[in-house]
């Protein structure tokens, strides 16, 4: 297995760069010609800092399906919004640029967050062809274009139903502006433009309310988006995995029914993404 480190540096930045990590399967042994997706993973911890239970164990995972995957260690508090936005946008540009490099398909970068990580990856998904994302890194929209997201119990609304400290964190002093919370509300900003989803939550969620992503889905419906949706009707927040290696001490993290998201992602990835060259 290969891994490698790259940092990514945007306007904004006030506590240094963040950080893409590459890891990928040796292709030289395994398949030289190969073009593989390539899966973007954004851990949760609420704007404030980044879960470990939702790094390594995840890009594992997708490694074995077949894909290639990075670790983007974006920046979280005193940062404040469109730091971390410009951070994935300039990696997936990065990826996209290193394409034949890295022995990915330019065509299915997927990006992969979790919790406010989820916020991250669906604000791409939303802003991708905004000038707000794309303009201070002095690309196109189209080098920064997800292909499709895969959203983990994710924070999207500012609203009523928000989870306040994600928003508190990513809006600073601007956490009270109407506007500003107009602009972070996910929900709000859905477009037939924004990439086919694959979201998951569960009814009892305590931190981020299943309503963040019943109203995302709602959007996309009305917006013709392509999105497949699963609610699992227990189990608490950030249960990655849930499974004993992402639970660790914390018994609540531990629900293997939950954990078949992972199985449902591999069957849609490999529908949309995976057999995508078959159909071409």
């Amino acid at each position: 297995m290969r891994m490698e480190s790259f940092p990514i540096v945007v306007p904004g930045q006030q506590t240094g760069p963040a950080e893409l990590t590459l890891y990928q399967i040796d292709n030289i042994s395994v398949a030289p010609e190969k073009k593989r997706p390539l899966v973007i993973v954004c851990g949760g911890g609420g704007y404030s800092r980044i879960s470990d239970r939702e790094k390594e164990p995840i890009l594992l995972k997708f490694l074995a399906m077949g894909c290639s995957a990075c670790l983007l260690e974006y920046s979280v508090a005193p940062n404040r919004f469109p730091t971390a936005l410009l951070e994935l946008a300039s990696a997936v540009a990065l990826a996209r640029s290193h394409s034949g490099e890295w022995h990915i398909d330019p065509e299915k970068i997927i990006t992969c967050g979790f919790s406010a990580g989820g916020h991250l990856a669906a604000s791409l998904g939303v802003f991708w062809n905004r000038e707000l994302a794309y303009g201070p890194l002095g690309c196109g929209p189209e080098d920064i274009r997800p292909n499709g997201q895969i959203l983990a119990y994710p924070v999207i609304t500012a609203g009523e139903k928000a989870h306040r400290r994600s928003i508190q964190e990513l809006l600073g002093e601007k956490a009270d502006d109407p506007e500003y919370l107009d602009l972070v509300s996910l929900e709000k900003q859905v477009t037939k433009d924004t990439p086919k989803t694959f979201l998951w939550h569960t009814l009892t969620d305590e931190s981020v309310p299943v309503e963040n992503s019943l109203m995302l889905a709602q959007a996309m419906v009305r917006e013709g988006v392509n999105v497949e949706l699963h609610i699992y009707p227990a189990g608490g927040h950030g249960l990655s995995l849930a499974v004993p290696e992402t639970a660790g001490i914390q018994e609540r993290l531990l629900l293997p029914y939950c954990g078949s998201w992972i199985s449902m992602v591999q069957s849609w990835m490999d529908l949309h993404f995976q057999s995508l060259s078959m159909k071409q």
